[in-house]
């Protein structure tokens, strides 16, 4: 059995929606018992909690942040949703910077009701980036953008490749527009491992557009909601190590978060959860 060195397993962070069962508190409680040093967060939870009392709880406990989730939704054609969606992300970007982290994580959005074009949805996306990422450079955050799987991209994200994302995130500065890449969602296209290679730029960590590196495994059959359907590490179809490897290579060496939606992962025990997601990451992605 493959172990994770010391390094790789000091990245390891738990996305919130993982152990969902568990609350702001038991989440900073449980990975600081459990050794693990990072979480992922997202925006409807800290707000229940407070965004300002969140901060404070993740850095009393000693953890980081590796991102929050998410802003996006940028691609709808009426003025007014557009602003709406602009001011949403500012809010998020300040967010970010209030609970410390660098990356906000962007779902960019589908279709609008009737529409068919994804080259004009495409647009608008980076349209709106360039309206946002001056704001973000201010607070210190990297907006992220996260392609995901084509049987969204009706719904939830145009970007369906990690080619269409960094041909988005290539108009802007590295520093201010990032990509984010989820096994889950990439792990089917043959290409991946050359965009990820184009992904690292040029100047090493410093210039990598990766801004985030996300962990799930594809099982089938897929469940009725999809969505909710992420594999435990190890349990699919996914070659964890060699995406690994490649971020790697390309200079990318922040935090290696573990992004799983699964109602039975949430019926269980969530330290038995963290636990049972430490070793699967010793054994399938070190």
């Amino acid at each position: 059995m493959s172990h994770a060195t010391p390094s790789l397993l000091d990245r390891l962070s738990l996305n919130q929606e993982t152990v969902r069962q568990w609350s702001l508190p038991e989440l900073a409680d449980g990975c600081a018992r459990a050794g693990v040093r990072g979480v992922g967060l997202w925006r409807a939870p800290v707000q229940q909690y407070g965004v300002a009392a969140a901060a404070r709880l993740i850095r009393d406990a000693g953890l980081r942040v590796s991102s929050l989730c998410r802003g996006g939704f940028f691609t709808a054609l009426e003025p007014g949703e557009r602003a709406a969606a602009l001011d949403d992300n500012r809010a998020a970007l300040d967010e970010a910077a209030t609970l410390g982290t660098d990356t906000l994580v962007l779902v960019s959005g589908g279709l609008p009701p009737g529409s068919r074009d994804l080259a004009g949805a495409r647009e608008r996306i980076a349209d709106a980036l360039g309206e946002l990422a001056p704001y973000a450079a201010e607070r210190g955050v990297r907006l992220a953008l996260e392609p995901l799987h084509p049987m969204y991209a009706a719904d939830r994200c145009v970007i369906s490749t990690l080619a269409q994302a960094l041909d988005l995130a290539e108009r802007f500065p590295a520093d201010r527009v990032g990509v984010v890449v989820d096994t889950y969602h990439l792990w089917w296209d043959d290409t991946v491992g050359a965009q990820i290679g184009r992904a690292a730029g040029t100047g090493g960590a410093a210039g990598s557009r990766i801004a985030a590196f996300q962990l799930a495994d594809w099982v089938t059959p897929l469940p009725a909601g999809v969505l909710l359907g992420r594999g435990q590490l190890g349990d699919g179809s996914v070659d964890l190590r060699w995406f690994r490897e490649r971020v790697e290579a390309a200079g990318y060496r922040g935090p290696v978060e573990v992004e799983i939606f699964n109602p039975a992962l949430w019926a269980r025990d969530g330290a038995e959860v963290l636990a049972e997601v430490v070793q699967r990451f010793r054994t399938h992605v070190g």
